[in-house]
């Protein structure tokens, strides 16, 4: 089946021709950029091997051409665009917030952009794929969740589910390599800015607080609240999130590790660490989330560690997944292979 992508010449973009390439069932169709045109080896040289060029938008020609797209586009663009591929029959798998929040009043309030239709943010699955697998099987509008909401989901949905933590206490810290910001010229992204710094930044509330609130709620059959504080640091990709709550119902070290083995035992790309903490480093270039659980006995408080390659699991890799649970090919298809290391 032929893949398009739009959005092809972002880091997310960029990932998705490297995965599509060495996927058995999909081949790359066409690649949209809106930003520039010409020979995909002009602006990523190092994929000089593809004989390919980026090219505009043309709804008509793209769904002609194509069976399913994935958009790896800024906030605000998927919104217009997405229900025209819907309307024309396409599976659409959307890398970008635009259809993972269900209100379209909060998604203007977070992202600040003109929201999709509230009848297709209705349409939309949300592709967490470990939680919500078996309606994404079903689904024309994939929404692929955030980077940090991915990381942060996997790792505190289990214990919500089971109650053993008092969901009033919730707090995320957060810390993400640069990639996660786009290839976009920024000031703050100059290696000048971030070398030798560690940065905390829109602590006065980051856009994927309310994804994760939404689907932190789901789960736990109430109303959650988070406090979530991103940090960005020096390295290109990784994403560690460790999250801290009060214990409920006097939960053991073994209770915690048979709920997360129970939940887990049949995810391809969750590896439970237990006593042996994640690092940024063990997952790179992979699909893997490692999670790994601590109670401190002394303050009662659970302490839970996860880490993901934001441009994988937390963007192209789990775009991946997605289709294959929706096109019902093994859900490992294109993504078995190692981290890279060192």
């Amino acid at each position: 089946m032929k893949a398009a992508i739009i959005g092809a010449t972002g880091y997310g973009g960029a990932e998705l021709i490297r995965l599509i390439q060495h996927h058995p069932y999909l081949e790359l169709g066409t690649l949209v950029s809106t930003s520039q045109t010409g020979p995909v080896a002009r602006v990523y040289p190092h994929l000089s091997h593809i004989d390919r060029s980026f090219e505009g938008l043309h709804v008509d020609e793209l769904c002609a051409n194509n069976d399913l797209i994935f958009l790896a586009t800024p906030p605000g663009v998927s919104s217009e665009w997405t229900p025209l591929l819907a309307e024309r029959g396409k599976i659409v798998i959307d890398l970008s917030g635009d259809f993972r929040l269900d209100r379209p009043e909060v998604y203007q309030a977070w992202y600040g952009k003109q929201p999709a239709p509230a009848n297709w943010l209705r349409r939309a699955v949300y592709g967490l794929s470990e939680w919500f697998g078996e309606e994404v099987k079903e689904a024309q509008i994939i929404s692929n969740p955030g980077c940090y909401p991915t990381a942060t989901l996997l790792a505190l949905l289990p214990l919500l589910q089971a109650k053993a933590i008092d969901p009033s206490t919730i707090i995320i810290d957060a810390k993400s390599g640069v990639s996660g910001a786009g290839r976009g010229l920024k000031q703050a992204m100059l290696f000048g800015e971030v070398n030798e710094n560690l940065r905390p930044y829109k602590v006065d509330g980051h856009q994927h607080i309310p994804e994760i609130e939404r689907f932190a709620s789901f789960v736990a059959g109430q109303e959650i609240r988070v406090n979530f504080v991103p940090h960005l640091v020096p390295m290109n990709r990784g994403i560690l999130v460790t999250i801290y709550a009060k214990r409920m119902n006097n939960y053991s070290i073994d209770d915690l590790s048979e709920i997360y083995q129970n939940h887990y035992q049949k995810a391809s790309f969750i590896r439970l660490r237990q006593q042996e903490w994640p690092e940024t480093k063990q997952v790179q270039g992979s699909n893997y989330c490692d999670i790994a659980w601590h109670i401190d006995e002394r303050t009662h408080q659970v302490i839970v560690l996860s880490a993901i390659d934001n441009l994988m699991k937390g963007a192209a890799g789990q775009a991946i997944q997605n289709a294959n649970l929706r096109l019902g090919w093994p859900e490992e298809s294109g993504l078995t292979f190692s981290p890279l290391f060192p």
